[in-house]
């Protein structure tokens, strides 16, 4: 059985690196497009700062990874029935923590 999940977590990291990697390169396409494209005037200049990468998305995948891992590591050690829906309350719980941390870790930053 932890053959199959581990096969599984390595997939997805596998398909995970590979998505960044790939919208990183067309984001990078897109801003040389337009740079080149001529002179380049405010809306394209706010553009061009949205399209630039301020790790905001990695800290809030972070945030959701290391938390859904933590999640699964408590409900590794908690004793229940095999029929109960106790671990996946509790993921979820901790899943929706993750998104509050990053929440609050931006509106944090936006703020300074």
């Amino acid at each position: 059985m932890d053959q199959h999940i581990a096969f599984f977590a390595g997939v997805v990291i596998i398909v995970i690196v590979i998505a960044v990697v790939i919208v990183s390169w067309y984001n990078y396409r897109l801003k040389r497009r337009i740079i080149d494209s001529g002179p380049i005037d405010d809306d394209a200049i706010n553009f061009l700062k949205k399209l630039t990468d301020t790790g905001a998305e990695q800290l809030k995948w972070g945030c959701v990874l290391f938390m859904s891992g933590l999640g699964l590591v408590v409900t590794h050690y908690l004793s229940y029935e095999d029929d109960s829906v106790l671990p996946y309350g509790i993921e979820i719980m901790f899943i929706a923590a993750g998104f509050l941390i990053y929440y609050f870790f931006i509106t944090r930053k936006q703020k300074q």
